[in-house]
């Protein structure tokens, strides 16, 4: 594996604010969890920026679940990371580094950052990632388009072997409108290869044939992305069927065994 690699470092605000919203409402026992090394865990953001405004972001909207959450950045560029050490205060640090994460970490995010590095190197970037994360905890790694209006991530859970490939958060603002295959796009770095006859390719293919006949008696974006949602719920599994996510936008698919890895030649 090559050494680590700065990333380009376009971060607006405003980008990864509908991934906080998830975790507030979805991992709300993660960020409270407080026994033994889980008191003073941190999330952990990597890779801020040449600000870092969706760290800041994250502090604030976390600490409305846990007023007392320590909150980690790191960068691997010492300039970012000095920059952003100016908005450091007792509960928000910065730090200069890579994929080896301080340990304990309760939660990780590391969005638009493996998307530059060959898929080959993923799993090992995961495992590495994975070290520090204490057993039930969480890595979401994944990718967004400049404004954050179409997101897919990773749901990586710590479990007995490492991290586990529990689920694929995918999220849309419908700024762009809808159709399944707006997300093609923004897969995780080693997902982007969607091959006939991957499980991957079935799973769209479902959720484009449910959209098909939704756009028979809808027209609006949210009415279509509901509408395809229940189509798709009847052809495959492992859908999470809470409310609060469609009515957001959001879909959690976790199917069984976990999602499958795609082979690279």
């Amino acid at each position: 594996m090559h050494p680590t690699s700065p990333t380009r470092g376009r971060t607006a605000p405003g980008r990864l604010t509908a991934l906080d919203a998830w975790v507030c409402h979805a991992e709300r026992a993660l960020l409270l969890r407080s026994d033994g090394p889980w008191l003073s865990a941190p999330f952990v953001d990597v890779g801020l920026g040449d600000l870092p405004w969706t760290t800041l972001e994250s502090a604030a909207a976390l600490r409305m679940v846990r007023a007392d959450l320590e909150v980690l950045g790191i960068d691997l560029d010492a300039a970012r990371v000095a920059a952003a050490a100016r908005y450091a205060d007792a509960r928000t640090h910065f730090c200069q580094g890579g994929f080896d994460l301080p340990s304990p970490v309760r939660l990780a995010r590391v969005l638009n950052v493996l998307r530059q590095y060959p898929p080959a190197e993923l799993p090992e970037i995961h495992r590495r990632l994975g070290v520090a994360i204490l057993p039930g905890g969480l890595v979401l790694e994944g990718t967004s388009d400049a404004r954050g209006g179409v997101l897919v991530a990773h749901l990586l859970r710590r479990g007995p072997e490492g991290l586990a490939r529990e689920g694929l958060l995918f999220h849309t603002d419908f700024s762009s409108g809808f159709a399944p295959l707006l997300f093609r796009d923004r897969l995780p770095r080693d997902l982007r290869r969607v091959a006939p006859g991957t499980p991957l390719h079935t799973f769209f293919a479902a959720w484009t044939a449910a959209w098909s006949e939704a756009r028979v008696t809808h027209d609006t974006p949210h009415a279509l992305f509901t509408a395809s949602i229940a189509g798709l719920a009847a052809r495959v599994e492992g859908l999470d069927p809470d409310p609060w996510l469609t009515r957001g936008g959001y879909l959690v698919w976790r199917p069984p065994g976990g999602v499958p890895a795609t082979h690279t030649p």
